[in-house]
């Protein structure tokens, strides 16, 4: 047992293990400072940091997290009638974790079950993405205005960008990361404006914070990733 905790610690680096105990302390803290709504918002937290430090590192073990982490959020998203978020992290997020899962477990680098191998999406790719993420939008935006969507615009942008976080992730593109980051901005505002209502929120805004810092180190690692990999591909041109 002693032997696979020490396995498992160095798998991360220092600055790894920082940022995961970083975030899992000021989640704590916030949670035991402000946390009003249960324990559900703290597991969610804590899964949802785990899963990301995790994908930071092409682990497919973080999109299992992602779909745990999915399953809680869109509970929490329901009681403060974000339909959006509910419909977002239920209907697409969770079953779009179970996909990429899937494209990262069949995708390994060299074999290495616990890292994916980056790909490059074409232009083509990402100019077929777009009107798709803008369709997207559209059909949202009036579902949601339909089941009277508390904060319509920056609900409707979030499943926009989320829907883009989701399907890099599935595409292994070091972007989802970006586009992840993005959705966690657009989910600081969701959530501030809730805790106007409920101050219990903010424990919920705090955790989104946590996720932007480590959305963002999963953009660096995945570019230094990608990198790496293609020099061990192709060394010749390295």
């Amino acid at each position: 047992m002693l032997q696979k905790l020490r396995a498992a610690v160095a798998y991360f680096t220092k600055g790894e293990l920082l940022l995961w105990g970083g975030s899992v302390l000021l989640i704590l803290v916030s949670y035991l400072a402000i946390g009003q709504n249960g324990g559900l918002t703290l597991a969610a937290s804590l899964i949802g940091v785990t899963s990301l430090i995790l994908n930071a590192k092409g682990n497919p073990i973080g999109q299992m997290l992602a779909v745990a982490f999915s399953l809680i959020y869109g509970f929490i998203s329901f009681t403060f009638h974000y339909y959006g978020e509910m419909i977002t992290y239920l209907g697409m997020t969770a079953p779009m974790a179970v996909f990429a899962l899937v494209s990262w477990l069949r995708n390994p680098f060299k074999g290495n079950r616990a890292e994916v191998q980056v790909n490059r999406i074409s232009r083509r790719e990402v100019l077929l993405l777009i009107p798709l993420a803008a369709a997207v939008t559209f059909v949202f935006y009036w579902i949601l205005a339909w089941c009277h969507t508390a904060n319509l615009l920056p609900s409707t942008l979030s499943v926009t960008t989320s829907f883009l976080a989701v399907y890099l992730t599935f595409r292994r593109s070091i972007y989802y990361a970006v586009s992840y980051a993005a959705n966690d901005i657009v989910l600081i505002l969701l959530w501030l404006l809730a805790s106007l209502s409920d101050p219990g929120y903010l424990s919920v805004v705090i955790c989104f914070v946590i996720f932007l810092v480590n959305d963002i180190y999963g953009f660096i690692n995945w570019s230094r990733m990608q990198k790496r990999q293609e020099a061990a591909l192709h060394p010749a041109q390295a």
